[in-house]
């Protein structure tokens, strides 16, 4: 019963493709908007479906690599736009409906890409458990009409992840990485250096063999946060790297014991020292 019910979703979202006739995705590169962009190409073919890339310095370059794998792979027509949300005084102050600002830039850029190309629909990736949680950025996506597909055929993300494995897409696993500036507490201005901080941080982990984890910019302080399952990989290893973030400009480095979980709190914090 289980797979049928998956297999109904994925036939709602082919007819929901169909009825967007083309379509202009906003592609990051993370499970869902690679999987919504070979759901899209599948349905509608390639003169119909243009994948687009936000960049800007918030933008993690893990991500960006792998979404120019996956369109070379499976022949997604793609196209990169800069973004300039930084430039946005509401968006570089760091509220916490920052991702409406940055959002509102995105969909406007892609807007035009859409009309540029005679793309009749933009789309984005949001999925049926986002509907849930706090997206302040759902806000912009329906000011400028764009339409969540995988929301509108009401699959989740642990479905996303299992339709991707069929297609043999590399994300079927892969870890959520969303924005830089989505590691920086609220109220803390969002700067490109505080940002190439976080993702040189965060580099310098991922060289441990850690896969979900977090390091939350706190002004002075790095806090870093791990899955549960790797905190033991973690507690041996971090001690390594703490000078490296150190270097990067970070007063002190705290591992959070707690580990890494939405909507994590300051609690739980251990300090580690560099020596």
């Amino acid at each position: 019963m289980a797979a049928e019910g998956l297999r109904a979703k994925r036939e709602e979202l082919d007819a929901i493709l169909r009825s967007c006739e083309s379509v202009c995705v906003g592609y990051s590169g993370g499970v869902d908007s690679v999987y919504l962009a070979k759901a899209a190409l599948d349905v509608l073919g390639a003169d119909r479906v243009l994948a687009v890339t936000g960049r800007s310095a918030s933008y993690p370059g893990v991500q960006h690599r792998m979404a120019v794998d996956c369109v070379e792979r499976f022949g997604i027509p793609h196209l990169e736009v800069e973004t300039d949300e930084l430039s946005d005084p509401n968006y570089a102050a760091n509220p916490t409906n920052r991702c409406y600002y940055c959002k509102t830039e995105l969909w406007s850029r892609l807007g035009e890409v859409a009309r540029a190309n005679g793309l009749r629909t933009v789309v984005d990736g949001s999925n049926a458990d986002d509907a849930a949680d706090h997206r302040p950025g759902a806000v912009a996506a329906r000011e400028h009409a764009v339409r969540s597909p995988l929301q509108e055929a009401g699959l989740g993300k642990a479905e996303i992840r299992a339709l991707s494995r069929e297609l043999g897409l590399p994300t079927w696993d892969q870890p959520a990485s969303p924005c830089l500036a989505s590691r920086l507490r609220y109220g803390l201005a969002v700067t490109p250096e505080r940002l190439r901080q976080v993702e040189e941080a965060e580099t310098a982990l991922r060289r441990l063999g850690l896969r979900e984890f977090r390091v939350r910019h706190h002004g002075e302080v790095a806090r870093i946060e791990v899955s549960p399952a790797e905190m033991p990989r973690a507690v041996a290893g971090v001690a390594e790297v703490v000078p490296t973030l150190l270097s990067l400009g970070f007063a002190g480095v705290v591992l959070d014991v707690e580990g890494y979980r939405r909507g994590a709190l300051n609690e739980g914090l251990v300090t580690l020292e560099a020596g």
